[in-house]
């Protein structure tokens, strides 16, 4: 006689991805789980930083701050969210130079990076790539059962990039799987 595995029997794999939305004067990040389709927060938050402190010194702190985070939840792979700046040029270096930072810790634990575009985070969260920041953060709330919104906005943005970062890397996995392109993900 067979035994039938219902769809609460099923075994799936826990992922765990960081998240962030990077910034120097406060840089997001979010520990998110997933098994199956349930989403589970595991930290989020903020590392701000001083104006008033050097360059390397802010640059730093990230470092040493977001490296704890990294060794505290083991993620799988990071997602960050790509940036897009109009006009102010002078802020968009500051962040780019914290990006920077991130990428280099992502390179240093050994983790492959997904980085998801704006557009790309509102429609994987809202099923809208233009729905507004409050549309995207209620729908967070909703998806890991918070009891309020997460705060502040930059960890939310966290979330969502991690969020979004599952269906990128599942995605991607399933076209190197098939023989598709070269991998630009190192799969283990």
């Amino acid at each position: 006689m067979k035994s039938w595995k219902t769809w609460k029997d099923r075994e799936y794999p826990v992922l765990k991805c960081i998240g962030i939305d990077p910034g120097l004067g406060r840089l997001g990040f979010a520990s998110i789980s997933r098994e199956g389709h349930l989403f589970r927060p595991l930290s989020f938050g903020c590392i701000e930083t001083f104006p008033s402190d050097p360059l390397p010194d802010r640059l730093h702190m990230i470092y040493e701050k977001l490296g704890e985070q990294i060794v505290c939840c083991s993620p799988d792979f990071m997602s960050v969210e790509k940036l897009f700046f109009g006009r102010n040029i002078t802020t968009a270096e500051y962040v780019w130079q914290a990006r920077g930072v991130v990428l280099l810790l992502a390179a240093e634990h050994g983790l492959p990076v997904l980085e998801p575009k704006p557009s790309q985070i509102k429609l994987a969260v809202c099923g809208n790539g233009k729905a507004p920041k409050e549309q995207v953060q209620k729908m967070l709330q909703r998806m890991l059962n918070l009891d309020s919104i997460p705060r502040p906005d930059d960890a939310a943005d966290a979330i969502a990039a991690a969020i979004t970062g599952f269906f990128l890397y599942s995605q991607e996995k399933k076209i190197i799987d098939r023989g598709g392109r070269h991998a630009s993900i190192p799969f283990r």
